[in-house]
């Protein structure tokens, strides 16, 4: 056992080396720094633009080979370099990754267990009415791009505070600036800061995992092992919990990684948009100012 976890651990690494090895090497070949500088109305010297570029290790005089060279050795130390401004990366990603993450933590735990609820209950109630519609709304979510739910959420929020005469949703931020309570006044504000955006990433998830929940739950229901608990003198409600819903829920697990990685990359959307400075937010940012190792 031991061993397997090992071998799935050391399998897991690779993969990570590998992406994060491919990311580099795109951003390398695609990603122009040099041009920020040579582009400007007064361009600086060529000696001040390569001592800049070197200082990060993104000079595309150097060859591709001997900059990946370094920057793998420096990933191995846990050091990801500095980037044009001369930030230090780690820092700027510690930062960043924390805001990310309580917008996708609570983001991908609401979808997932909305959506199994959901899924659920529209496999024991097939063709009636909660099932109809909530596949229908499904349909539409899942059809509807992330930045698009996003801004009609946006839009919908500052509509719904111009209606009651006070701002119960903010659309912009992590929490208003200058903003002095108490601890408690503090979380409401960062709340009403993360409910447009949670939901944005939320609502796809809700309809992602329903959908293959619900097909899941009506495999189970017409199983043979569930006729079986039934007529053992089971109620269908005990052989539903203890019998069907375990099984039910068994093959989502692999569904949930894959979730979470839909949720990351809607997070690039959804950032940007209420204005998150979240790792989405710097990888737009990043890709706009060429900055190879943000």
């Amino acid at each position: 056992m031991l061993g397997y976890i090992l071998r799935r651990l050391l399998n897991t690494l690779f993969l990570v080396f590998i992406a994060a090895s491919t990311g580099y090497l795109i951003a390398s070949v695609a990603l122009f720094p040099r041009g920020n500088y040579e582009a400007a109305l007064e361009p600086p010297p060529k000696e001040a633009i390569d001592a800049v570029l070197n200082r990060s290790n993104v000079n595309d005089e150097v060859p591709l080979v001997e900059r990946y060279v370094t920057w793998v050795g420096q990933v191995v130390q846990g050091d990801f370099g500095i980037d044009l401004e001369g930030n230090v990366v780690n820092e700027e990603f510690a930062r960043r990754i924390s805001v990310s993450m309580r917008l996708l933590l609570v983001g991908s735990i609401l979808g997932a267990t909305l959506g199994v609820l959901i899924g659920v209950v529209s496999a024991v109630r097939q063709y009636r009415l909660f099932d109809r519609g909530f596949s229908l709304a499904s349909y539409f979510l899942l059809s509807t791009p992330v930045f698009l739910l996003a801004i009609l959420l946006k839009f919908g929020g500052i509509k719904f505070n111009d209606w009651v005469g006070t701002t119960v949703f903010y659309t912009q931020g992590e929490y208003s600036a200058g903003f002095e309570g108490t601890d408690w006044e503090f979380f409401v504000n960062r709340l009403q800061h993360l409910i447009l955006p949670t939901l944005s990433i939320a609502l796809g998830s809700i309809a992602f995992y329903s959908r293959y929940q619900r097909n899941s739950m009506l495999d189970v229901l017409s199983s043979d092992h569930l006729r079986t608990a039934r007529a053992k003198g089971l109620t269908k409600r005990q052989s539903l919990f203890r019998h069907g819903l375990r099984v039910a829920i068994s093959p989502m697990a692999t569904f949930f990684a894959y979730g979470f990685g839909l949720l990351m990359a809607g997070a690039v959307f959804t950032e940007t948009i209420y204005g998150r400075f979240g790792m989405g937010q710097w990888f737009v940012t990043a890709v706009a100012k060429n900055d190879i190792n943000s």
